[in-house]
Order: C-alpha cells, then structure tokens, then sequence
C-alpha cells in the first residue's frame, strides 16, 4: 500500500473543510446576536446553528476518515470520488435544512439518510479494498 500525492479525498476533505468553518462562524453569529454565551439560550435561530454545526461534526470527520482509509488501502478512484461526492452532496443537504429548519423536509431526510449510506458504502469499500477487491 503506498499513498501518491495529490490525495483523491483531498478536495472533499477541502470542501468540507470549509463547510465546518461556515457552520462554526454560522454558530458565533447567531450567539452574539443572541447575546448568548453557553447553551442556545433559548434562541431558535442559535438551537438551529448549533443543531447544523453538531449534525456536521458527528459525520463529516468519520466520513473523510473512511474514505481516506478506503482510498490508502487501494480503492478505486471512481469509489473515492463516489463516496466524496456523496458524502459533500449529504453534509451541505444536512447543513443546508438544519440551518433553515429543524423539522423533517424531504431534504433533510435525503441527507441524513444519503450520509448513513456513504458511511456505510465507505466502510465496505475499505474493507473490500484492504483485501485486494475493489
């Protein structure tokens, strides 16, 4: 197993890089104008940026993680990228409804339930890759 450089994963982990950062400025916004120093202070606007940030920070990092350990082990390029693209379309779906809404939208639906399936499409890939398939 060797790695080249540039990484495959690098401009998903990039994108959602920047993502994160929006989402945490998106947090300390919503605090000040709230007036709010811990919690969500009862402020419906902060409950849903923080709910956006939380919601990222619990799939993005294992999601990247995943991908870079199914693109080490030896993964095709076309999976890498795959899993990239779903990952990046579910995490701005995710952040995009939750900052809009804490209900149940259909987008919201799809990108909680797109990132569920490339966490799980992700590991698969690793593993299959780590022993020679894919």
């Amino acid at each position: 197993m060797s790695l080249s450089m540039p990484l495959i994963v690098t401009p998903y982990a990039a994108v959602l890089g920047l993502l994160g950062a929006a989402l945490t400025v998106n947090v300390i916004v919503n605090r000040v104008k709230g007036k709010v120093v811990a919690g969500d202070g009862g402020v419906a606007a902060l409950t849903q940026a923080i709910r956006a940030h939380c919601n990222f920070t619990e799939q993005a990092p294992i999601g990247l993680i995943l991908i870079f350990v199914a693109e080490a082990a030896g993964a095709s390029a076309m999976a890498v990228n795959i899993l990239g693209a779903l990952l990046v379309i579910s995490r701005l779906a995710a952040a995009y409804t939750l900052s809009k809404t804490l209900e149940n939208t259909r987008l919201r639906v799809l990108g909680g339930g797109l990132g569920i399936v490339t966490l799980a499409a992700a590991s698969i890939v690793a593993l299959l890759a780590l022993v020679g398939v894919g």
